[in-house]
């Protein structure tokens, strides 16, 4: 109900709304998308890159949301 009500008192319309999810699902593909390519590196290759195991989601969330 919370949501509802919210999407109703917000000053934005549809279109911003759909723009909005939009750019989320879009920022959440490139995440996911980065993850895997990462993920599917061996050890010698993420070494050569200057990273490790440990490093990748933060890696992919800047990569997606530039956090």
């Amino acid at each position: 109900m919370a949501l509802v009500s919210d999407i109703r008192t917000s000053d934005m319309g549809m279109a911003q709304i759909v723009a909005t999810v939009r750019e989320a699902l879009a920022r959440r593909k490139v995440y996911r998308q980065t993850l895997a390519e990462l993920r599917s590196l061996s050890e010698r290759e993420l070494s050569d890159l200057g990273m490790h195991r440990s490093m990748l989601t933060r890696i992919a969330l800047e990569a997606a949301y530039g956090k």
